[in-house]
């Protein structure tokens, strides 16, 4: 319950105006309406012109020119978010400074899938791309360890982003060709 206030004299008959000032009420202006809110937003969705077209056409295809080659060349700017980084630059580089059995692997499937047709060979080859997977497996976790010691061992234990193995293996499985960002070092130049 809120206590009443005090009433003294000198209070009493006064009324409490601090400033002879009028007080506005509101914002001052009308409230637009619906259809001129709408007038005002209203602009072309497409340039005017056939001239204004193609120069729109010709400036989204250099910007889009840029960003293909600045991505197959690895500038920061241009790679989506799963390549950003100097640990997945590091990945990237040491992936590609070697030699891996993911990168015989899809040209083994091709073989694979010819010799499949002939029956006494068909059972030979599937056990051996069986034995390469497996091959391919074992690799992918021992570099992924390695890379991440290596990671730790430059940027600190509690530095190391997660998921590096994971991208590792992915890069070591692809053909040096199909890899994007393209390979910025020679095979045997691994990175510091």
């Amino acid at each position: 319950m809120a206590k009443a206030p005090i009433i003294s004299p000198d209070n009493s008959t006064k009324k409490s105006t601090e400033s002879d000032e009028p007080i506005t009420i509101g914002k001052g202006r009308a409230t637009p309406t619906r259809k001129e809110r709408e007038a005002a937003n209203r602009r072309p969705l497409v340039p005017v012109g056939k001239e204004a077209r193609k120069e729109q056409r010709d400036r989204v295809a250099i910007e889009r020119n840029k960003a293909r080659l600045g991505l197959a060349n690895g500038e920061e700017k241009y790679l989506p978010a799963r390549d950003k980084g100097p640990q997945r630059k590091f990945v990237r580089d040491y992936i590609d400074a070697r030699y891996s059995v993911g990168e015989i692997m899809l040209p083994l499937m091709v073989i694979v899938i010819v010799l499949s047709s002939v029956p006494a060979l068909a059972s030979i080859a599937l056990f051996a791309i069986w034995g390469f997977v497996l091959l391919a497996v074992i690799d992918c976790f021992f570099v992924g360890h390695r890379i991440v010691r290596k990671l730790e061992a430059k940027h600190g234990k509690e530095h190391v982003e997660r998921g590096l193995r994971w991208y590792a293996a992915m890069r070591a499985l692809l053909i040096r060709p199909m890899r994007t960002p393209k390979s910025q070092v020679k095979r045997g130049s691994f990175p510091a």
